[in-house]
């Protein structure tokens, strides 16, 4: 019979396509990751995998099966975490993602409450897009996930944790902007490059201006924009959350709030169904008050 370590096999080769690494992914020996999916083949009676000296690929049956791996591998996941769950929903590993426009200025701060109010249970973090972070949640990779929405996130369960609106950040050094109008600000407007949902969300914080980017510079973090502006570049649009950890602070910056701008919303999101939506719940609430505890001495908050 097939074994489950089997199809971890399988399916660590099917997102690799490389022996080494799916070996290490799977902490065992390239010798014995190749036996496991050998003895997969022999049992099954079809080929999975085609291997030369260059190249790894997927037979298409073995890639039908991988996908059907994945599926059976993550309802193993959800058998143990739900008697686990039974057991104390409070203890074990929790595998968190996150985007990095949000979890490097709430999660710092959020994360001595959590241990505090549940010392046995472990948070493993991850950063990446939106895209990626639902795909790995969707795929098991990942227990619960830190957004910003607007998103289409399909099916899974979403609990809003707080709105996040934006300030105006120009050069230090040019002259003040219109306290009614910041926006009026003459300046290449920069944003993060293309993939990074903040970008998105800037764009639309005022709709019925209908603002556009400056295409000829990306920014690939907060931090980088933030020094891009006090170099005298342009200016840009920074989430209020960001503001209030610190992305600005020591910059040659001058910040103008933007109460009238279209918020985006700092949500987090699982698994319809998962055992663990107690625990998720509890976590939100701890997100929820420190996001809004952080911000709430600047008057950035919008709620």
């Amino acid at each position: 019979m097939m074994t489950l370590r089997q199809l971890r096999f399988l399916t660590a080769v099917a997102d690799c396509l490389n022996f080494s690494r799916a070996a290490e992914i799977c902490f065992v020996t390239q010798p014995t990751l190749s036996a496991g999916i050998k003895e997969l083949e022999e049992r099954l009676g079809v080929r999975l995998i085609e291997r030369t000296r260059r190249s790894v690929i997927l037979t298409p049956v073995g890639a039908q099966i991988a996908a059907r791996a994945r599926r059976l591998l993550l309802d193993a996941a959800e058998i143990e975490t739900l008697a686990q769950a039974h057991k104390d929903p409070f203890k074990g590993d929790l595998k968190l993602g996150s985007i990095p426009t949000i979890g490097p200025y709430l999660l710092p701060h959020a994360l001595p409450e959590i241990r505090r109010a549940f010392p046995l249970l472990r948070l493993y973090l991850r950063e990446e897009m939106t895209e990626a972070l639902i795909e790995g949640l969707t795929d098991g990779r990942l227990d619960l996930v830190l957004i910003a929405l607007p998103f289409d996130t399909g099916a899974l369960q979403i609990m809003p944790l707080l709105e996040d609106g934006y300030q105006f950040a120009a050069p230090s050094d040019w002259p003040a902007p219109d306290e009614e109008a910041p926006l009026t600000q003459s300046g290449q407007l920069m944003l993060l490059e293309k993939g990074h949902c903040l970008q998105r969300h800037a764009l639309a914080a005022y709709p019925e201006r209908l603002l556009s980017a400056d295409d000829s510079f990306a920014a690939t973090s907060l931090t980088t924009l933030v020094s891009m502006v006090a170099q005298g570049l342009g200016v840009t649009l920074l989430p209020n959350l960001a503001v209030a950890a610190g992305v600005a602070d020591h910059a040659n910056v001058r910040l103008s709030p933007l109460p009238d701008a279209y918020p985006r919303q700092v949500a987090i999101a699982w698994r319809p169904g998962t055992a663990r939506e107690e625990v998720f719940r509890a976590l939100g609430a701890i997100l929820r008050q420190v996001g809004q505890d952080l911000v709430a001495d600047t008057g950035a908050l919008s709620t």
